[in-house]
Parts: structure tokens; C-alpha cells; sequence
């Protein structure tokens, strides 16, 4: 029999109950049926658990060491966990169990989580960004030397204007004038390549060249007119607007 089965065997012998050897011994009637179910955890430590055997032993009319003998057989062996040791000598208390996270607690974080997506879909959608179908434009006939030194004359920007630094050779031209503000323009070509990048200021005027598709991202688009091979376009957007635009040689 297990110590606790003895004290247990005993106390029924006695023909007592728990809280009556709970009144005669002192010790809590929760830490009796512990004792009796072999648990010795909660008696803070060796010398209290041999103390409360000997007093109850005393009680139940017992050789008081039968009681501690078994208890040295079963609760001391050779290898123990150092957690136990600190438990018994009363240096650290007895690990709890741990908790299991409370499904409300998963629902708020899990809301939380919406809640915040939302808002950010909300900041992203009142940034308005637009995106036009590429459009096929032809490219321009060939000019004779005399028409094409005309035609550089009057597409000439004024005196104050930005200087253009991307050649003006190829299939597609695109010639952007910043007419009611400044606005930023980021364009590249069929290969990724940068032709330009950068803030245009009012006023001024850029034009960019390719011999394949030119990429537009432009922002405050009501502040712009472009013209694409010498065709003016109509408005492309409203002041603010951050607008995307496409053009190629296909006709």
C-alpha cells in the first residue's frame, strides 16, 4: 500500500472523517485528502510534511514512523528535478497549469485585425488613382528639313521653361505642359527603362521620345496637356488626380 492508502486505511480503521482528523490535527482538510491521494506538494516542503505525518499519526493511534518510512521510500529518489526540490523548500511555488487562451480574447485580436484592414483599404481607396487604356497612335510622317526646322521653332519651349533632356527622336512622341500647376511625372519605356522622373514645374514643359510604348505615371493631372505626335489630347484628369497612361506605335 501507498502511504497515502495507509493514512487513508487508518483514518477509516479510526472510524473518522476528514475534517474530524482536520479538527484534531490542525492541518486543512484540503491537504488531507491530498496526503491521501500520495500528494505531498503542498506541505511546504520535507520537514512540515514529517511534522503533519506525526501528528496524525499520533491521532489515528500509529507507529508514527511506518508513516514517515514509507514516505522516504516514496517521495525521495535519487535523480529529482531541481523545479521540485525548489518546490519542496519552499524557494519557488508549484507550476501552474497553463491557461488556454480564451476564444473572446481570439475573437477581439481577430477583430482588431478587421477593424484595421478596413481602415486601411479606406486610406488606400481615397487616394484616387486612374488608369486609362493604352492608346495606338500612328507615328508621324517623315518631315523635310525645311518643315522640320519650322517645326522645332515653334515647339520650342519659352525662355523660362524647363530644358528638355531626353532626345526627341522616335515612333512615339509625347509632349507634356505643365499649363495650371506643377505635377510630378514618372515615365519609362517598353524595357522598364527610366526616360524620365521627376517634378515639372508650372510653366515648363518636358517632352519625351521613344521608339516603342512610353509609360505615363502622372500626378495632379488637371495641371497637365499632353500632345502625342503633334495631337493635342483632351483632359486626362482632374487637379490632383493621380492618372496612368500608355501609348504605343500600333495603329
Amino acid at each position: 500500500m501507498s502511504l497515502g492508502s495507509v493514512i487513508s486505511a487508518s483514518r477509516n480503521a479510526a472510524g473518522m472523517t476528514i475534517d474530524q482528523l482536520a479538527d484534531a490535527t490542525s492541518v486543512r482538510p484540503g491537504l488531507l485528502r491530498e496526503m491521501e491521494n500520495d500528494n505531498f506538494v503542498n506541505c511546504g516542503g520535507e520537514t512540515y510534511a514529517r511534522g503533519h505525518l506525526r501528528n496524525i499519526a499520533t491521532k489515528l493511534r500509529i507507529d508514527p514512523q511506518t508513516l514517515l518510512t514509507l514516505y522516504a521510500q516514496e517521495q525521495f529518489v535519487t535523480e529529482r528535478k531541481m523545479q521540485d526540490l525548489l518546490t519542496e523548500t519552499n524557494v519557488m511555488r508549484p507550476p501552474k497549469e497553463k491557461k488556454n487562451v480564451s476564444w473572446k480574447a481570439l475573437a477581439s485580436i481577430s477583430l482588431a485585425c478587421i477593424v484595421i484592414a478596413g481602415v486601411a483599404q479606406i486610406v488606400i481607396s481615397n487616394s484616387k488613382t486612374v488608369t486609362v487604356e493604352r492608346i495606338s497612335v500612328k507615328p508621324t510622317p517623315s518631315l523635310s528639313p525645311s518643315e522640320s526646322a519650322s517645326s522645332a521653332e515653334s515647339a520650342s519651349p519659352s525662355a523660362d521653361a524647363e530644358p528638355v533632356e531626353v532626345a526627341m527622336t522616335g515612333a512615339i512622341v509625347v509632349e507634356i505642359s505643365a499649363s495650371r500647376g506643377k505635377s510630378w511625372i514618372f515615365a519609362n519605356d517598353a524595357t522598364g527603362k527610366t526616360l524620365f522622373s521627376g517634378q515639372l514645374r508650372s510653366g515648363s514643359t518636358r517632352t519625351i521620345a521613344s521608339d516603342a510604348i512610353i509609360s505615363l505615371r502622372i500626378g495632379n493631372a488637371g495641371a497637365l496637356d499632353l500632345t502625342v505626335n503633334g495631337k493635342k489630347m483632351d483632359s486626362i484628369g482632374a487637379d490632383g488626380e493621380v492618372v496612368n497612361l500608355s501609348f504605343d506605335e500600333n495603329s
